[in-house]
């Protein structure tokens, strides 16, 4: 029996429970540590029902609001700015300092002479960092970030994230036509990466797979392949960021929806963002090393010459097909997105699970286990 029925892909009212009962209730990322490093900075999240900011105060202090104001429910911010010494509401200007706290309401004394501002200040949120990302909790009372990811954090990587910079071409978003939890079910399917990605992933060795959940986040670890093992530092496509004798690829999936591509290489966040019951973004943010534009142009061109030689041939085909593009990212947005069309079809049924699909049916199981409370 399947762990999870086809509803739970397809219908509103999953996608919904799954927002409360998942999404707002657990930790989201809302970007980097830079993104809000000076007074009046701030950058918003949607964490299942709740949009949240976060804003550096006047004192240096990092502080997380429901985005809501106190007086009919505008949302105060938009996506990411800077505000100068106030958040003021674009209905009805109602005004509130960087520390959350109401400081002004227009014709307070006529229209509201009742009210005390001492208890219409911003609704908080928890914010935390780790592991140079920026993290928000619908909850003030949260508590420490790391009773969320303490077990995992021993099977990251071993990068230096805040050393690390961010590529500047290293920003992508995706709209992808199927349900969030495909395009998760994808990412820690270690069966299918010798088979889709045959051409586009072969510097791993993934006939030596470790993964597993730990807790409810999923590592996992593969080493290089021994032909691009044989030569890293030349065969790699940017500089390395770890040295040479660590190189592989770290890859797990936070709950619910953060992965992390950790690599010799580079290091990516992976944010999947549920938009409907078919539809997800995920959002790609890359930190490379701090090299000069001239090492990167040397590097890129060291790697074309190995890659040219291993995958001859590989993507023969038209031009515009994307399995035959040599890029990974769009070979699985195109099986996720076939995956979700058959789902509609009466003659669709689960067939047999395969041992690297393990962490698939386990993924299956926390989704259900959460959903059902």
């Amino acid at each position: 029996m399947p762990i999870l029925p086809v509803e739970a892909y397809t219908s509103r009212e999953w996608f919904d429970l799954e927002q409360e009962r998942i999404f707002s209730r657990t930790w989201a990322c809302a970007g980097f540590a830079e993104d809000v490093a000076e007074p009046g900075q701030y950058v918003s999240v949607q964490a299942g029902l709740n949009n949240i900011f976060i804003v550096m105060g006047r004192d240096r202090r990092l502080r997380a609001f429901h985005n809501i104001c106190r007086h009919r429910g505008t949302q105060l911010l938009r996506a990411v700015g800077r505000t100068q010494r106030a958040i003021v509401c674009p209905y009805h200007d109602w005004t509130y300092d960087l520390e959350g706290r109401l400081i002004s309401v227009p014709a307070r004394e006529r229209q509201f002479p009742e009210v005390d501002f001492d208890c219409v200040s911003l609704k908080k949120a928890s914010v935390d960092l780790w592991r140079g990302m920026l993290w928000v909790h619908p909850d003030e009372n949260a508590g420490s970030i790391m009773d969320w990811f303490g077990e995992v954090e021993p099977h990251l990587g071993p990068h230096e994230v805040d050393e690390l910079a961010e590529y500047p071409k290293g920003r992508t978003e995706h709209t992808i036509k199927a349900n969030w939890k495909i395009v998760v079910e994808n990412y820690i399917d270690g069966y299918h990466l010798a088979h889709l990605h045959s051409g586009t992933l072969g510097m791993y060795d993934h006939s030596r797979i470790e993964s597993g959940f730990v807790g409810p986040h999923f590592a996992f670890w593969e080493p290089l392949a021994p032909d691009y093992a044989e030569n890293v530092e030349k065969n790699s496509p940017y500089p390395l960021v770890i040295p040479a004798e660590q190189a592989g690829a770290w890859v797990p999936m936070l709950f619910p929806g953060i992965g992390l591509a950790e690599t010799e290489s580079s290091w990516s966040l992976f944010h999947v963002n549920p938009i409907s019951p078919d539809r997800t973004r995920v959002v790609i943010r890359t930190r490379v090393a701090t090299a000069s534009s001239w090492a990167f142009t040397r590097q890129a061109a060291r790697s074309r010459r190995f890659w040219a030689k291993r995958v001859s041939g590989k993507f023969e085909g038209h031009r515009d097909d994307p399995m035959a593009s040599g890029d990974f990212m769009a070979e699985d947005i195109y099986a996720c997105e076939q995956q979700q069309r058959s789902l509609g079809s009466p003659y669709f049924e689960h067939g047999p699970s395969s041992e690297g699909e393990a962490g698939v049916r386990e993924h299956q199981e926390l989704v259900r286990r959460w959903v059902e409370g």
